[in-house]
């Protein structure tokens, strides 16, 4: 543990070249240097975050789904058969046919009904519209409040990102602010589990990483200033998003459209050109006029252009929905995030929705309609015939 302390806080790799570690020290006058050990906090925070999710959304985002008008599908529940339901929890939700066999000879069962009991199995474990209201709903405090309360002085001079750096103070509320940010990122990756999974669950993944690691070095070689107009950019069209979310599962859709019109403009501004012109310029170019280049330098701007290569393929689905919105005049679906991964992509078949005596029913008229075809048709052909024949004399 001493030489990987001694190595990971080696000079060169959090400070320029000629600043060392006794530089940074400030008096109690001066204000507070940011120190690794202060995202200690962070961990039990994101803890604090989970519990403080749950009660909101249960307090406060349920009872608003209802208000607003949030309405969940009626799914069939599959019925309780524990060798299918061993087989869907521990080797797949999607059997192979010889499988299904297998399973239909395990079970007593037909082909049919397993795949039939595998459909509403999977439908069974989609969530619901008041789930992913909640989520979305929670999201949208956090990122309108973080908004509101990330703007600061260098948002207007990005001069003094580097003015005095590495020497700059971190006030308190800058410092609870990257606190909170971190912690609640934590809290995200801690639940990703749970989450509703989209179709970009991998790049949701990676960006919740990169921006861990982004916050975490950021603070630790006092990168404080530039990293709250990165939150910033981001948190700018991320409540925009949530709340669009939050109108489409309440089925307000005019509503829902306009606000996806500005959604898709703030963040094709702010992640397209504000935060490569501006910010990631700023890091790699702006900066190098107060210090030379060093080990932080390059891993920060790499992480940024992690973050730039999600913006570019969060924009082409966006583009993607602007186009149809266009073409078709509304959005049928959430092209960046909005739509589920594999679990959500077999809709219900309308069969499922009825009871058995419904389709038995709905067979024996259709049945009664062909014998009614068959012997009108005979009564015509044999009419047909007896004119063809010739009359007795």
């Amino acid at each position: 543990m001493a030489l990987l302390n001694e190595w990971l806080w080696q000079e060169e790799f959090w400070l320029p070249p000629g600043i060392h570690w006794r530089d940074t020290l400030m008096k109690e006058d001066e204000g507070h240097f940011p120190l690794p050990r202060d995202l200690v906090y962070t961990l039990p925070l994101a803890f604090a975050f989970i519990a403080l999710r749950y009660v909101f959304e249960r307090l406060i985002a349920v009872p608003l789904s209802k208000y607003l008008g949030v309405k969940d599908r009626l799914r069939i529940r599959a019925a309780s058969v524990p060798k299918l339901e061993t087989f869907y929890k521990q080797i797949s939700r999607q059997p192979t046919q010889s499988e299904v066999v297998s399973l239909g000879k395990q079970c007593g069962l037909s082909q049919r009904k397993i795949q039939t009991w595998f459909r509403h199995r999977r439908n069974q474990d989609r969530p619901s519209n008041t789930k992913k209201f909640c989520e979305a709903s929670w999201r949208f405090v956090f990122y309108l409040a973080a908004f509101t309360a990330g703007l600061a002085p260098w948002f207007w001079d990005h001069k003094e990102c580097w003015r005095g750096y590495p020497k700059q103070p971190v006030t308190e509320t800058h410092y609870w602010y990257y606190i909170l940010e971190l912690g609640f990122y934590l809290s995200l990756l801690l639940c990703v589990s749970v989450d509703v999974k989209r179709k970009d669950f991998k790049e949701q993944v990676i960006h919740h990483i990169a921006t861990i690691f982004l916050l975490g070095f950021s603070y630790c070689a006092n990168y404080v200033r530039i990293g709250t107009l990165v939150m910033l950019v981001h948190d700018s069209s991320d409540f925009l998003l949530e709340s669009a979310k939050m109108l489409h599962y309440a089925g307000w859709t005019r509503t829902c459209d306009s606000l996806f019109v500005v959604f898709s403009l703030v963040f094709l501004v702010t992640r397209l050109v504000v935060f490569p012109l501006r910010v990631v310029h700023t890091t790699m170019v702006v900066s190098l006029d107060f210090f030379q280049p060093f080990f932080g330098y390059y891993f920060f701007n790499a992480l940024l252009l992690v973050l730039q290569l999600l913006h570019i393929f969060w924009a082409y689905l966006i583009l993607r929905m602007v186009y149809k919105f266009m073409f078709l005049g509304k959005v049928e679906r959430d092209e960046r995030s909005d739509e589920e991964s594999e679990v959500e992509d077999e809709p219900e078949e309308d069969g499922d929705e009825c009871s058995w005596e419904q389709r038995k029913g709905a067979i024996n008229s259709k049945l009664a309609s062909l014998a009614n075809n068959c012997v009108l048709n005979n009564l015509t052909n044999q009419r047909n015939i007896n004119s063809r024949l010739p009359k007795a004399r």
